[in-house]
């Protein structure tokens, strides 16, 4: 039996910030119901909206499924291990990062790798990588926060 076969007009901004961009034949992605404001939440907040472009670094697929990704340095800022991410448009936790940023995992449970297009992934990939939304608006708010504060002696900012 064939999958549904869908089809979208795509915008010039989403060839160009996400993997999209970088196909010329039709392929499968990942695709979720957007939660209501009535669904209760129990998860990651991810909102769909692609940050940047990761590379996929690295598979282990014996044991434990893992998959090591470098982030594009705008965006590596926001990740942390045990904290949330979406790679390709499926939200995931990070198992692991590297303090300076160069790279995180994520671990596949068999029931992502079965529902998704993650375990179709090959070294060198690109994907699509969202950070955590709540990690950016604190960010953001910091560094407004920073920026209004007067300059105190002897302190750089």
């Amino acid at each position: 039996m064939q999958p549904d076969a869908w089809s979208f007009d795509v915008i010039p901004q989403t060839l160009a910030r996400t993997t999209l961009g970088l196909v010329s034949t039709p392929r499968a992605v990942n695709l979720e119901h957007a939660v209501l404001a009535s669904t209760p939440m129990g998860g990651h907040i991810v909102q769909g909206h692609v940050d940047g472009l990761g590379r996929v670094a690295g598979i282990q697929s014996t044991g434990q499924w893992r998959v090591r990704i470098e982030p594009p340095e705008a965006v590596a800022r926001f990740i942390v291990a045990q904290g949330s991410i979406a790679v390709d448009g499926v939200s995931l936790t990070v198992a692991d990062a590297a303090a300076d940023g160069a790279w995180f995992e994520v671990a596949l449970i068999p029931e992502t790798l079965s529902r998704t297009t993650l375990a179709a992934l090959a070294l060198g990939d690109a994907v699509n990588i969202e950070a955590d939304h709540l990690s950016k608006l604190i960010a953001r708010e910091v560094a407004r926060q920073m920026a209004l504060r007067p300059a105190q002696p002897g302190h750089e900012r």
